[in-house]
């Protein structure tokens, strides 16, 4: 199929959760949710775990409708104090050095849950870590999770003011984790045989002139594209953002960074890519066998 026909009858969201990491569904009840959307093409991008990949497979071996599951990860990485992500694609997920990698990156994720657990305790809440490695269950522990808790069970007004009193960046119970570098991301991305993406390009707090710098450091790591197409993104962003693709000679991929169902995001909505730029999925064989 010739990529005007993938971008005119194709529907592909290259970036979703489920339970093995910060979102709410299962990998069945994504691969459910995909098909009431009417994706064609679904990547799964857990963070730092691809657990999730195999249960999802084969779940859609008894599913009717078709439906091409891309193996995916969203790795993260540390950039002059951001904390940035990078989405990997259509790689092998059994490769030594991939899952090595991910097996530190889980080691990092743990340390990181206990500090923020200490440093809720000192705040006054108790016993939050085990509450939130509980709701991980076999997943990777998010801050997501801690914030899921003390909405839960502290009477926190949201999760969003989670973040702004207690988890984002620089408050109070905030631990800066030692992740790897952007081009170490990269490379195992690229050494499992896959496509490394940089991540909502648009949501880190940060200038024009600092997002400028990223992408030029994402690309002299040798990362292949970004996501040009999200949800809320502005259209000065996503003006700046196309420029930059082009200014780099990079792929453009598109993914809602769906969680759950909500108001902000779904499957699929709204993640068209322009059509001077070149979308990641331009060579690949999409052939809906799952």
């Amino acid at each position: 199929m010739s990529t005007d026909n993938l971008r005119k009858q194709l529907k592909i969201d290259l970036h979703s959760h489920t339970q093995f990491s910060d979102g709410h569904l299962t990998p069945e009840e994504l691969v459910t949710r995909a098909h009431t959307m009417q994706i064609d093409v679904l990547a799964i991008t857990d963070h730092d775990t691809v657990a999730a990949l195999d249960s999802a497979r084969k779940f859609q071996s008894t599913q009717k409708r078709q439906l091409t599951i891309v193996d995916g990860v969203e790795i993260s990485c540390s950039w002059h104090g951001f904390d940035i992500h990078v989405v990997g694609l259509n790689f092998d997920r059994t490769h030594p050095d991939l899952q090595r990698f991910l097996t530190n990156q889980a080691v990092i994720r743990r340390e990181r849950a206990f500090k923020i657990g200490e440093k809720l305790a000192k705040c006054g809440f108790e016993g939050v870590t085990e509450k939130a490695l509980i709701l991980a269950g076999r997943g990777q522990v998010t801050r997501a999770h801690f914030a899921r808790v003390l909405v839960a069970d502290f009477q926190i007004a949201s999760i969003d003011t989670v973040f702004k009193k207690y988890l984002g960046k620089g408050k109070r119970a905030f631990y800066k984790a030692r992740w790897p570098e952007i081009a170490q991301a990269v490379d195992v991305i690229h050494r499992a045989g896959g496509q490394a993406v940089l991540a909502h390009p648009a949501h880190y707090d940060m200038t024009t002139k600092w997002l400028r710098r990223l992408v030029h450091d994402f690309s002299e790591a040798q990362g292949d594209a970004i996501e040009t197409a999200s949800p809320g993104i502005s259209a000065d962003k996503r003006r700046i953002i196309h420029e930059l693709v082009k200014e780099h000679h990079l792929l453009a991929s598109a993914g809602s960074d769906f969680h759950f169902p909500s108001r902000w995001t779904e499957l699929g909505r709204n993640l068209l890519i322009d059509d001077a730029l070149t979308p990641i999925w331009h060579n690949w064989n999409i052939t809906h066998s799952g």
